[in-house]
């Protein structure tokens, strides 16, 4: 059983199948006559209602404090970055949910995921700068001297990294390993879609005054038409970081709009939490989760235009 499967909210017409981190996926309900609410247009093979709760994680570990709208501030950015980037495949069916999961659910085609987590790097920060102050390199790609935080890179990154199951680490792996876990041509597709989601959302953000400094996007196949398709989330301040391009300095930490914010409280002496430790990091106070609630809808705002 994943982690808090017991705790997913009923949904009329879906039957719950598995808790992510911070999603539940859904598959519609078969009536056992036959008959039923059910929209016959939508079978458990083919479909998979997903919904984004409110619950956040970071280092790993899913925080038991939930950030209120999260869920649908997640779900409307994704469904409106999806719109930016309509020249690549995507999962989405329909926006017609239960009232139970408004705002915050998308009906979607259901895919095999490709056990790849795949990130695209357009400058230098998080684990890639740890790396780069050690070696020189990020994710064994070497780059020039000279570097610090928050630098520009010449040209953006492909860094994959295998998934890992929900409180597992997530691994850092080469080009060579993606090609040996899901053959050249898949490899080689992804990275290239990877890029160009990245390419495409970095000139638009930039338009909006915010830099994107680096982002995560999944793929999977449909397995009905070999399509490769781009998946789950898509550039929200959980799988990406926002920087304000008004405020981007290089040499220090950059503000962000993104749950590093989150991440920074976490490892402050204020939290009190040992990131090294076996123990769950503790909750977070309200003035840390107003804070980032705010960055959150400030981030949808932003790149949108629109009102949350």
């Amino acid at each position: 059983m994943s982690a808090g499967l017991a705790q997913a909210p009923q949904v009329p017409g879906w039957t719950h199948v598995y808790s992510g981190k911070v999603r539940e996926l859904y598959v519609p309900t078969v009536p056992e006559d036959g008959d039923g609410d059910g929209d016959p247009q939508l079978t458990p093979e083919r479909h998979v209602l997903v919904v984004a709760t409110d619950r956040i994680s970071a280092y790993d570990h899913v925080l038991a404090t939930p950030i209120p709208d999260k869920g649908r501030v997640l779900t409307q950015l994704s469904l409106w970055w999806f719109e930016q980037l309509a020249d690549i495949e995507n999962h989405v069916v329909s926006t017609a949910v239960p009232e139970e999961v408004a705002g915050r659910a998308m009906i979607c085609r259901n895919l095999t995921m490709f056990p790849i987590e795949c990130i695209a790097r357009g400058y230098l920060t998080g684990s890639g700068l740890e790396e780069y102050r050690r070696s020189g390199t990020v994710c064994s790609l070497p780059l020039p001297a000279g570097l610090t935080d928050g630098s520009r890179l010449e040209t953006p990154l492909y860094t994959p990294s295998a998934k890992a199951e929900v409180g597992e680490h997530d691994e850092n792996i080469t080009f060579e390993q993606t090609v040996e876990a899901v053959g050249f041509d898949v490899a080689d597709r992804i990275r290239e879609l990877t890029l160009r989601v990245y390419g495409t959302a970095e000139r638009i953000a930039r338009e909006r005054g915010i830099i994107l400094a680096d982002t995560k996007v999944e793929f999977g196949l449909d397995v009905h038409d070999g399509t490769i398709t781009l998946a789950d989330e898509v550039l929200t301040p959980d799988s990406s970081r926002f920087w304000d391009a008004a405020a981007w300095e290089p040499g220090r930490p950059q503000p962000s709009f993104d749950k590093q914010f989150v991440r920074d409280w976490l490892t402050s002496p204020a939290s009190g939490w040992d990131r090294a430790s076996d123990t769950s990091p503790p909750a977070l106070p309200d003035d840390v989760v107003g804070a980032t609630r705010d960055r959150y809808v400030e981030a949808y705002e932003r790149l949108t235009g629109r009102s949350f």
